[in-house]
């Protein structure tokens, strides 16, 4: 079975990355595989964990481009160099423009860590997302996954999960959470779906 080919863009740990690789060791994703992890920190451990799994990796950094456009061109041409057809956002630190975007129309996807439209957009990334949500009082939160578009979080929905609130919880508690709860299992399943969909508009 021709498989759609995945690019992970991450910048930190990689337990995203990590989720989608043990999904597709355990057969949650079969219509896709990661083919190439783009990483724009030297230092990011979702390197190591590409390394230890055989997946092919690059490092694009941006104090090395001379603009956002010229970054972005490079993260094109290694999309392009390796016929990547899916491209996933997994912790990736950088807003991409709409030049990137709209190149790659229902072909990016992003998991957020919030119930959009609540706590996204602009400056809610990380630990903020969660802070946001403490201090507004929410009583129940989650995770998004979507469609990447020009607008930061701003893109069509694929999957929600939610996430309740505890007593006593803190950012890092509920970040926690939510990445086990919320994150690591709609991730999974909406990249099947969306490579599953990729391979049927093929035939």
């Amino acid at each position: 079975m021709v498989k759609t080919k995945i690019a992970v863009l991450v910048s930190g740990g990689g337990t995203n990355l990590q989720a989608l690789i043990d999904a597709e060791k355990s057969g949650i994703i079969v219509s896709g595989s990661i083919a190439l992890v783009i990483a724009n920190n030297k230092d990011a451990y979702a390197l190591e964990r590409a390394k230890q799994n055989g997946i092919k990796s690059a490092i694009v950094l941006k104090k090395e481009c001379a603009s956002q456009l010229d970054f972005e061109n490079k993260i094109i041409a290694l999309i392009e160099e390796n016929d990547i057809d899916l491209i996933v956002l997994a912790g990736f630190m950088s807003i991409l423009s709409e030049h990137f975007t709209s190149k790659y129309d229902h072909r990016i996807i992003n998991v957020h860590p919030s119930l959009i439209p609540s706590f996204c957009g602009q400056g809610f990334y990380g630990l903020h997302v969660h802070e946001a949500a403490l201090s507004y009082g929410v009583k129940v939160t989650g995770a998004t996954v979507h469609f990447v578009n020009e607008i930061p979080d701003g893109g069509e929905i694929i999957m929600q999960k939610a996430v309740e609130i505890q007593e006593g919880d803190t950012p890092e508690t509920l970040q926690k959470r939510v990445m086990v709860e919320a994150e690591w299992k709609i991730l999974p399943l909406s990249v099947e779906k969306i490579s599953k969909k990729i391979i049927e508009e093929r035939r």
